[in-house]
């Protein structure tokens, strides 16, 4: 098949825009450092927490309406097997916006934080700090790698580009902006790249809906024409699986970005519809059908492809690179924060200067990005990836971050033994895709319609729960054996019996607790 040229010139276009915008931001960076007289480290990787509102809206909903999102969306509805109530992404996110906004954003802004890990830090020591930052790394690295999936089976559906070479130049664009400015430039290319998403969706919609090919998706969402109804059904003996579904998503996601991530989800859905409403024998893709064709994660640019002019696909294929290249740049930059300030800084090197650390920032991004590129060669499944570290975030790290944000009693036992009870019970459920058979067999446990066992009872929240109650209780009990002296305070690794004497001491003294002190928001 020959290059669609008209489309690369139109993709080069993006990435110059793409690029030109960071560089710009990154300049805008090193300004505001030369007039700082804080911590560069804080200017990287938080923009010195001076970025604006609105800036701040679009960046937030920009890293999680990604590739996957928009894709993610389409697939499910178009999926024969799924359908609409199956697409749960939308809704999870603006309800957890809210929960996080109300929840999770004051406690890790008023005790400024830089990084998620810190709180572990502070309360639990190095040690045991750094086995649970590998989860969060590894997380990032599989997101990297599920972004660029997404794009390179895009491209090579209407740019008729080599796999390889999209996902190498999408993930050395990304490197290069987040380098030079950090947080700086990951916020300002997300505006670009939002209004970007917004308008080249919503110009392919009309031109999708009228297409010739399809028949009204009102008639065919709960008619089956071409293939079952798009809306999809929900039996009663599915409820406990899509629960858990439903709750593995809300966990990842403040109010206005909200409302954004609901209107972007929407021209996905059409997409879906439209396909799941179109007689494909009578498209320039003809029989069988994507999904007869295993094709189905690629439907959102099939159907433009198929079904809209080819000007209106070339716009399409712009907003999808502009949703992963938003979402592979927040996870750079999240794991590089992780890295260097909660290992280089803490543990590694804590004399470390200024410039050294700028440096190691700039390694952790080039590194993660590299490896999240190569991890796209081994497997070329959006949903592997998306799956693998959405469970790690969900069933070990949020959990963690519960107790130790909202539970004073948690300490480094019971966060051990939640830990690697999360682990074990997460291993022995079992996942179909990665071919991983279940050694604990849930209620309503058996196989689903590709043959495949699988686990129909919500066990991703009942493990997130059981290690949410693993970490309380043995914290209490190892708290409890201290303070009681059955154990010697020699045997207390993670000091928590020097912990409770501080409080019992500020107690009787009512001497209030001298609180770290904190940078200088006014730079």
């Amino acid at each position: 098949m020959a290059l669609n040229i008209p489309g690369i010139i139109v993709m080069a276009g993006f990435y110059v825009l793409i690029l030109g915008t960071g560089i710009w931001a990154s300049m805008r960076s090193k300004k505001e450092e030369r007039k700082c007289t804080g911590d560069g480290m804080e200017i990287t990787l938080l923009a010195g927490r001076n970025i604006n509102l609105l800036v701040g809206i679009f960046t937030l909903t920009a890293t999680w309406v990604g590739g996957g999102f928009i894709l993610g969306i389409a697939e499910a509805v178009y999926n024969p097997t799924l359908g609409l109530v199956w697409a749960l992404m939308p809704v999870p996110y603006v309800l957890t916006f809210f929960l996080g906004g109300f929840f999770f954003a004051k406690p890790m802004r008023e005790n400024r934080y830089i990084t998620m890990m810190d709180p572990f830090q502070q309360k639990y020591g190095n040690v045991l700090s750094s086995a649970l930052i590998l989860p969060a790394l590894v997380a990032d690295v599989l997101w990297v790698a599920r972004t660029l999936v997404s794009l390179g089976g895009t491209l090579s559906v209407i740019l008729d580009l080599p796999y390889v070479y999209s996902i190498c130049i999408s993930s050395v664009v990304a490197i290069i902006y987040t380098l030079l400015g950090g947080l700086y430039s990951v916020a300002y290319t997300d505006v670009i790249q939002l209004i970007l998403i917004f308008v080249s969706l919503w110009v392919c919609v009309p031109f999708l809906l009228t297409s010739p090919n399809s028949v009204d998706i009102s008639l065919t969402s709960f008619n089956a024409t071409f293939q079952p109804p798009w809306v999809g059904k929900l039996e009663a003996q599915d409820a406990g699986k899509w629960i858990d579904d439903f709750m593995v998503l809300a966990q990842v996601t403040c109010f206005a970005s909200s409302a954004f991530c609901l209107v972007l989800g929407i021209p996905s859905i059409l997409v879906g519809a439209v396909a799941a409403s179109t007689d494909w024998n009578m498209t320039t893709y003809g029989l069988p059908t994507p999904y007869e064709r295993g094709q189905a994660g690629s439907i959102l640019p099939l159907a433009l492809h198929h079904l809209t002019p080819h000007y209106i696909s070339i716009i399409g294929i712009g907003a999808v690179a502009a949703a992963v290249m938003s979402s592979m740049d927040s996870a750079l930059l999240s794991s590089a924060s992780m890295f260097s300030s909660n290992i280089y800084k803490n543990i590694c090197r804590k004399q470390a200067s200024d410039r050294e650390m700028q440096w190691v920032i700039r390694i952790s991004v080039v590194v993660v990005g590299l490896a999240g590129t190569a991890l796209t060669f081994l497997d070329n499944s959006v949903l592997v990836f998306w799956l693998v570290g959405v469970d790690m975030s969900y069933t070990i790290m949020f959990p963690q971050l519960v107790c130790v944000l909202f539970f004073k009693i948690s300490n480094g036992y019971g966060a051990t033994v939640g830990f690697f009870s999360g682990m074990v019970l997460r291993f022995m459920s079992g996942e179909p895709l990665i071919n991983l058979p279940p050694l604990i067999h849930y209620p309503g446990c058996r196989l689903d319609a590709e043959g495949r066992l699988t686990q129909f009872f919500p066990f991703r929240t009942t493990i997130m729960l059981t290690t949410i109650v693993s970490i309380l209780f043995f914290s209490y009990l190892a708290s409890l054996v201290f303070s009681k002296g059955l154990l010697s305070e020699r045997w207390d690794v993670f000091g928590i019996s020097q912990e409770q004497g501080r409080k019992v001491v500020q107690a009787e003294t009512k001497t209030p607790a001298v609180s770290k002190q904190l940078l200088d928001t006014s730079c």
